[in-house]
């Protein structure tokens, strides 16, 4: 059997990669708890060196790296090489705070000796998304490797090119042979290893209803697991915004990827003193972008990944305007671009509106007036996913108390669709469980073991 992915933008071939077999992935396993039984025994500094070693891989390779999210999923190139760029940058932070985050928590002395250290946990299955396929996997493999655990990487059947791009990246940095593997299977057999012993933590990015049968299928088990799911992420603009700065910011946040993010701002409220103008500036920057071949530097909006996107999209779209909302651009596939979809502002848009509360994940801003703050807080609240929130204020204060207010796992102000690894990243109610990059992310892919020692018997 073998997997064949297709260029979303011109239907080419881009590779065609043997799946796994059930003997494959069992071997792949038996050599992951191997490769973590040698490696947790290594001291903190030879992990490291192991990790910088791969990241020299990347950046030896960043451009054929590039290229290939390019042609799998139909980032812009601009865009894929940034995001090779970010992943780097990411690394290096988790690289940076590891001795902290991993060292022993030695209480106070006394005539007992008290430590907690932070033991690995041993193979990490890494179920990693398609959008942004560096981001979302080495958000997991660095410090999972770094903690002393081995990796399997099972990446989405749209970008394995990026899976087995780490396990070459590993397989080179002079650590033990298996401990980062990328796996090319089904749902059915995904399933098996996470119900396979030999596992001992499961991380998933994906969608809601994905994430919830990984934690139906783990549940067959005590395993942990990591849940990274949707969002239909909120912004407010206040009246005292900077407008300019705000409509710039919120529409990026909106298309960026073609809106391909679970953290890009999904819906938008504008106070009514502003809304007019908000919603003029923003007609003009989304008329901006240039659709077309994403390997073109000019080209601002990609194709949608996944062939059933654009109908989606436009099933919201027309339904927001049977609701009473205004299309004010895009809307539609362009003509002879059907894997396309135009960047689109839709303005008075319902709050029980289907792109108001279920997850687009394209390049659609839906807009709608509140008449206050009080009015922003509870539409921002009213939903099933709470990922990040973005406030649009120049009043800092203001800021502080609204996100005290704000169910989500980041909140921003002045920005957004962004993440800083040195904070948590982590999602309420259905946007997921658990948390990646910061120290907190090292919690997570590590257990807590006490020592409590007698100084004589």
């Amino acid at each position: 059997m073998t997997l064949e992915v297709r260029s979303p933008y011109d239907g080419r071939s881009v590779a065609r990669i043997p799946r796994d077999d059930d003997e494959t992935i069992d071997h792949k396993l038996t050599r992951a708890r191997a490769a973590f039984e040698a490696f947790a025994r290594t001291p903190l500094e030879t992990r490291k060196q192991v990790v910088e070693r791969a990241l020299a891989w990347f950046r030896a390779n960043h451009e054929r790296v590039a290229a290939d999210v390019t042609a799998q999923m139909g980032k812009p190139i601009v865009q894929a090489r940034r995001e090779v760029d970010t992943m780097l940058e990411r690394a290096e932070h988790m690289l940076a705070i590891c001795d902290a985050a991993l060292a022993p928590d030695v209480l106070a002395e006394g005539p007992h000796l008290r430590r907690i250290e932070h033991r690995p946990l041993g193979v990490v299955l890494d179920v990693a998304a398609w959008n942004y396929p560096l981001l979302i996997a080495v958000n997991v493999v660095v410090p999972a490797v770094l903690a002393g655990n081995a990796v399997v990487l099972k990446h989405s059947a749209r970008t394995p090119l990026c899976g087995r791009h780490f396990a070459e990246a590993f397989a080179g940095a002079d650590g033990p042979e298996g401990l980062v593997q990328d796996l090319v299977a089904t749902h059915e057999q995904t399933a098996r290893v996470i119900r396979d012993r030999r596992v001992g933590y499961v991380a998933f990015t994906g969608s809601v209803r994905g994430g919830l049968e990984v934690y139906r299928t783990a549940a067959a088990r005590c395993v942990d697991v990591g849940l990274e799911l949707g969002g239909k992420d909120p912004a407010y603009v206040a009246e005292d915004a900077d407008l300019d700065a705000t409509v710039a910011g919120v529409v990026d946040g909106a298309c960026y990827n073609a809106g391909q993010s679970c953290c890009a701002v999904e819906r938008v409220y504008v106070h009514e003193r502003i809304y007019d103008a908000f919603l003029e500036r923003a007609r003009a920057l989304v008329a901006a972008y240039r659709m077309g071949d994403p390997a073109d530097e000019a080209t601002t909006l990609g194709p949608m990944a996944q062939t059933s996107a654009p109908a989606f999209l436009a099933g919201q779209v027309d339904e927001a305007v049977r609701r009473g909302a205004r299309l004010l651009a895009g809307g539609a596939s362009p003509e002879g671009m059907p894997r396309f979809f135009a960047p689109t502002l839709l303005a008075d848009v319902p709050q029980d509106a289907a792109v108001m509360q279920e997850e687009s994940f394209g390049p659609i801003l839906p807009v709608a007036r509140v008449e206050s703050d009080e009015a922003a807080v509870a539409r921002m609240n009213d939903g099933r996913y709470g990922l990040t929130a973005s406030i649009w204020t120049t009043d800092r204060d203001r800021a502080r108390r609204l996100a005290e207010r704000i169910e989500a796992g980041t909140i921003y102000q002045n920005r957004c669709d962004v993440l800083d690894p040195a904070l948590p990243w982590t999602g309420a109610k259905d946007s997921g469980i658990g948390s990646t990059l910061s120290r907190y992310g090292f919690w997570h892919l590590t257990r807590r073991t006490a020592l409590h020692f007698e100084a004589a018997p």
